[in-house]
């Protein structure tokens, strides 16, 4: 069984910056698809950002181009995302994922942490 623990949440006011982290309990993160989703009240989880099993393709919701840049450090285990530019729409739980069965973008992983919170204050 792989742990994953996000951590980074908190309040930060439109157009700020936050950054986000993932910790998963693998020996690697190397040959795990993995990505970040979110989920705000009312709503369906969505996808936000990605990065395919070798690590050598990433992809993002249209939702956040241009100001979120998703990266990991296979040998740390380690996923991050950078969210700069925040908007209250960004206002969610976001949710690390750790081993993609089918595109990245579905929410069919192996693994799920527990969230973190993340308010944006307009």
């Amino acid at each position: 069984q792989v742990q994953v623990v996000e951590s980074g949440g908190g309040l930060v006011q439109a157009g700020g910056s936050l950054r986000l982290s993932c910790a998963a309990s693998t020996r690697t993160l190397s040959g795990y698809g993995t990505s970040w989703f979110r989920q705000a009240p009312g709503k369906e989880r969505e996808f936000v950002a990605g990065i395919n099993w070798s690590g050598g393709s990433t992809t993002y919701a249209d939702s956040v181009k241009g100001r979120f840049t998703i990266s990991r450090d296979n040998g740390k285990n380690t996923l991050w995302l950078q969210m700069n530019n925040l908007k209250a729409e960004d206002t969610a739980v976001y949710y690390c994922a750790v081993g993609a069965r089918s595109k990245l973008s579905s929410t069919d992983y192996a693994y799920w942490g527990q969230g973190t919170q993340v308010t944006v204050s307009s």
